[in-house]
């Protein structure tokens, strides 16, 4: 699967808002509509928009606009996710650095990175599973939120490819239902077998025994091991705590954020409350009541079991060692 395209001075992302009915891919040859394209989610995951904004830099600084211009307009997009930020620094220092002709190729190796990052990471988090489990994860966490392969659903991929015995139950993750519209999308495409459920089931399954482990994504994380997910997620941290189910977080070592000494310092992104008020076209709510949206949610430290990055599986105490490694 292959949400992004870089071809000629074209950036094609699958617009993730017409999944699983279409599949259409959006051409991006100027700065504006790379910040339109992450701002509406047509591109959405933390690596993914990590490598949307490096090449919204590059097309930026091509179009003629001055650096910090780019730069804050691109990070505006999604203050959460702290890989657009890793992408916009490493480009601006490459600016920097080398000026506008390197640009587009260091975009470019943030892209081929990251596909490569995420094996990396899949192959060490496999090692934590033996086959034969029922797996829950929460929103995407794949292909589609990655330049390629996937984070915590590459984990499960590469379970799967080593095992071929495996079940996942998928959160639906309202209100922008990036599980049962991608997450699903994208394991009914590999052939491994899954269930979906409402975000309210997930205490019912645990109770009887149905999960085995938790795994899931991260948009950023502090230095104490707190981090930053898709809303929805510290709810399944507590129940996993409570019903003694393993919870892992699967996330490349940019997703770490050592500048933030926890998770209260974690900026989270509160998106349009249109986006709760209707499902599709047809409005679920009724007129004038107050709606809140909060895109993300932070799961303490103490509630989650390791850490799965690229540099190895990780306790949360070791996190603050990993930028040593």
């Amino acid at each position: 699967m292959r949400p992004i395209i870089y071809d000629n001075n074209i950036l094609k992302l699958l617009d993730q808002r017409k999944l699983p009915s279409e599949q259409i891919y959006c051409e991006c040859s100027d700065f504006d509509s790379i910040v339109e394209a992450i701002r509406s989610m047509k591109v959405r995951g933390a690596p993914a928009i990590g490598v949307a904004a490096a090449f919204g830099f590059y097309f930026g600084i091509r179009d003629g606009l001055s650096a910090d211009k780019v730069y804050s307009k691109l990070f505006d997009t999604r203050p959460t996710a702290v890989n657009l930020k890793w992408g916009l620094d490493r480009m601006k220092e490459s600016f920097e650095k080398y000026g506008e002709n390197y640009l587009e190729k260091t975009a470019i190796e943030i892209f081929d990175e990251d596909v490569k990052t995420n094996k990396k990471l899949s192959s060490h988090g496999a090692s934590l599973f033996k086959g034969g489990e029922n797996i829950l994860t929460h929103c995407n966490a794949g292909a589609l939120a990655t330049a390629g392969y996937g984070t915590a659903l590459g984990v499960i991929r590469s379970v799967f490819y080593k095992t071929k015995n495996i079940h996942v139950y998928v959160d639906e993750t309202r209100p922008f239902f990036q599980g049962s519209r991608l997450t699903s999308f994208e394991l009914h495409e590999e052939g491994i077998e899954h269930t979906v459920i409402c975000d309210n089931m997930a205490g019912f399954l645990m109770n009887r025994g149905m999960v085995d482990k938790v795994i899931v994504g991260a948009d950023r994380i502090a230095c104490n091991g707190d981090a930053a997910n898709k809303i929805g997620t510290y709810q399944l941290a507590v129940l996993s705590d409570y019903h003694n189910i393993p919870f892992y977080i699967a996330a490349p070592f940019s997703s770490i954020d050592f500048s933030l000494s926890s998770g209260e310092e974690i900026p989270i992104e509160y998106r349009d409350v249109s986006e709760v008020a209707y499902c599709g076209d047809n409005r679920i709510v009724p007129d004038g009541i107050d709606i809140l949206n909060p895109a993300f949610d932070v799961t303490p430290h103490n509630l989650i079991t390791a850490f799965i990055t690229e540099k190895g599986v990780f306790q949360s105490e070791d996190i603050k060692n990993i930028q040593r490694r």
